[in-house]
C-alpha cells in the first residue's frame, strides 16, 4: 500500500510539472483555466473570491515563468498542485470526518524561534521567550505531522527564521512542503542565501517593509532598508519567488497601498505582497497605531484596484476574508506554533492552552479551546469584519475566560484588559462602517464560483478530461 501512494505521489508531481510547463507555452488560456478550476475542485475551494484569487495568481505564474529558477518552477508546482491541492485532500477529508468539521486547515504556521537581530517598534512578538525549545529534531517531526494530517504548506515566522542554524536543512528535508518565510530580509543579503534558495527552489521569502526607506528605517532601525533592498535585488538574480510584508499602521496606511510604492516593489521583482495591519499585541501595544476604520476602508477598495492594475498579487488579511470565508484561525485554515511550543489559534491569538511538546496536533486541532474559537467564528457573519481579536474582541476575552488559556508572551493580557475599552470602541465603529458594504456585496461574493458556467469552462472541459493529471483524480475532480 505505501509503495502504491509513493508511486501515485510521484505521477502527480511529475504530471503537475509537466503539465504546467507545458501550458506556459502552449496551451490557450480557456483550457488552462479550465483545467485549473477542476483542480480548485478536487482541493476544496469553494469561495469565489478565492478561486479567482487563485487564478489570478496562476495567470501573473504564467507571464513570469521564466524569470524563475528552474527549480522554483518545479517546486511551486510539484507542490502547489501535487501535493497540496491534490494528494493531500484524501488526508484532509479523512481530518474533516474525525473532527466532524467542514473545513480543516491547508497550512501551518510556525515560529521556531523568536530571536531576531532586529528591535523593530511595535513589535507583535517582542515579549516571546528567546530561548528556542523546538530542537532540530521537533522541528523536523512537527513537518513530518503536519503532512500527516495533509498540511503541505508551512508558513515561517519569528522572530527572524535565518537566525536558526538548521532552517534550510529542514526546507532541504521536506521538500515536498512549500515554505513561506517572513523575515526582514538581512540575514539573506548578509550571507548572500540568495543562491542557495533558488537551489532548494521550495522557499518563498517574505521580506518586512514598512514603505520606503524613511518609513522602514524608522520602525526597523537606521541602514535595514538599503539591505532589504540588497536582498531583494539578490533574489531576484538568483530566480528566487518572493515578495513584500507590509504592515499598516496609521502613519504610513496611504503609502503602503499607493501606486508608487506598488511600482516600486514590482519593479524590484516582488511577485506577491502581503498586507497585515498593526495588531496591538506584543511589544508596548498601542492603539494609537492602528490604522481607523477609514484608513481600513480605504485599503479594502485600493487592494482590488492593486490586484486589477499590477502583475502583482495583494492581499490584505483583514480586508480580504471573502477570498477564504472570513477568520482562519483555530485550525478552521491555519494555526500557529510558537517557538515556545505553545499551539495558538492564531499569531495574533497569543493565548494557548495546549503544547507542541506533549500535544499531538490532531489533538490540539480537536481540543475543546480550538472547537469553540471555530464555533465562534461561525457567528461572525461580516466577512469585512471577520477578526475575534480586533472586530469582535468580546469573542477573544470569552474564550480566555472560559479556558483559562495563557498568555504566550508576558504582559499578553494587556489586550484583554487594559485595551478592552479601546478596542470595544473600534470594533463598533468598524463595524458601522463596514456592515453597509457587506450588505450591499454579500450576495455577489457568496454565490458559487461562476467558473463552471463560462464558454471558456465548455470549452477546455473535454480537452482536460483527456489528460494524465484529469485521468488519475478522476476526470472532473469529483
Amino acid at each position: 500500500m505505501q509503495s502504491t501512494m509513493e508511486a501515485l505521489a510521484k505521477s502527480a508531481t511529475i504530471n503537475a510539472v509537466r503539465i504546467f510547463e507545458s501550458a506556459t507555452r502552449k496551451v490557450p488560456d480557456a483550457l488552462f483555466f479550465a483545467a485549473m478550476d477542476q483542480i480548485m475542485d478536487w482541493g476544496g475551494m469553494e469561495f469565489p473570491e478565492g478561486r479567482k484569487f487563485v487564478l489570478q495568481s496562476l495567470h501573473n505564474l504564467r507571464e513570469q515563468w521564466d524569470r524563475f529558477h528552474p527549480n522554483v518552477r518545479k517546486r511551486f508546482v510539484e507542490n502547489l498542485f501535487g501535493h497540496i491541492m491534490v494528494l493531500a485532500e484524501p488526508k484532509r477529508r479523512f481530518l474533516r470526518q474525525y473532527l466532524g468539521v467542514e473545513k480543516t486547515p491547508k497550512e501551518m504556521v510556525i515560529s521556531p524561534t523568536m530571536r531576531c537581530n532586529l528591535k523593530c517598534k511595535g513589535c507583535y512578538s517582542a515579549h516571546y521567550g528567546k530561548n528556542d525549545v523546538i530542537d532540530t529534531a521537533k522541528f523536523d517531526s512537527i513537518l513530518q505531522e503536519a503532512k500527516d494530517i495533509g498540511i503541505h504548506f508551512i508558513v515561517v515566522s519569528g522572530g527572524e527564521p535565518f537566525m536558526r542554524d538548521d532552517l534550510l536543512d529542514m526546507f532541504a528535508k521536506h521538500s515536498d512542503q512549500l515554505f513561506l518565510v517572513y523575515t526582514n530580509g538581512t540575514i539573506i543579503y548578509r550571507d548572500k542565501l540568495a543562491e542557495r534558495l533558488a537551489e532548494l527552489g521550495n522557499v518563498m521569502p517574505c521580506l518586512s517593509v514598512e514603505g520606503f526607506s524613511k518609513e522602514t528605517d524608522y520602525r526597523r532601525g537606521k541602514g535595514v532598508f538599503d539591505k532589504i533592498i540588497g536582498a531583494m535585488c539578490q533574489l531576484r538574480e538568483a530566480g528566487v519567488m518572493f515578495g513584500f510584508s507590509a504592515t499598516p499602521m496609521r502613519h504610513n496606511n496611504e503609502i503602503l497601498v499607493s501606486d508608487e510604492f506598488i511600482e516600486f516593489y514590482q519593479n524590484l521583482g516582488c511577485f506577491f505582497g502581503w498586507y497585515f495591519s498593526y495588531m496591538p499585541v506584543g511589544r508596548n501595544p498601542d492603539l494609537s497605531l492602528m490604522p481607523t476604520p477609514e484608513q481600513r476602508k480605504h485599503r479594502l477598495y485600493r487592494i482590488r484596484e492593486i490586484r486589477d492594475k499590477y502583475n502583482i498579487l495583494a492581499a490584505d488579511f483583514w480586508c480580504d476574508g471573502p477570498l477564504v470565508g472570513g477568520c482562519m484561525s483555530a485550525g478552521r485554515n491555519y494555526f500557529h506554533i510558537n517557538a515556545q511550543g505553545g499551539i495558538e489559534p492564531c499569531v495574533f491569538h497569543q493565548f494557548s492552552v495546549d503544547n507542541i511538546m506533549d500535544t499531538p496536533l490532531l489533538e490540539a486541532l480537536n481540543s475543546p479551546y480550538f472547537r469553540h474559537i471555530r464555533g465562534q467564528l461561525h457567528t461572525i457573519d461580516n466577512r469585512y469584519t471577520p477578526c475575534p481579536v480586533i472586530d469582535n474582541p468580546h469573542l477573544l476575552r470569552e474564550a480566555v475566560a472560559m479556558f483559562g488559556s495563557k498568555p504566550s508572551q508576558h504582559g499578553g493580557r494587556k489586550t484583554i484588559e487594559d485595551l478592552a475599552d479601546g478596542l470595544d470602541k473600534y470594533s463598533k465603529e468598524i463595524y458601522e462602517l463596514m456592515q453597509p458594504i457587506w450588505d450591499a456585496e454579500k450576495d455577489h461574493l457568496l454565490r458559487p464560483s461562476p467558473l463552471s458556467k463560462r464558454k471558456l469552462f465548455r470549452i477546455g472541459q473535454q480537452a482536460w478530461e483527456l489528460t494524465p493529471l484529469a485521468k488519475m483524480i478522476g476526470g472532473n475532480g469529483a
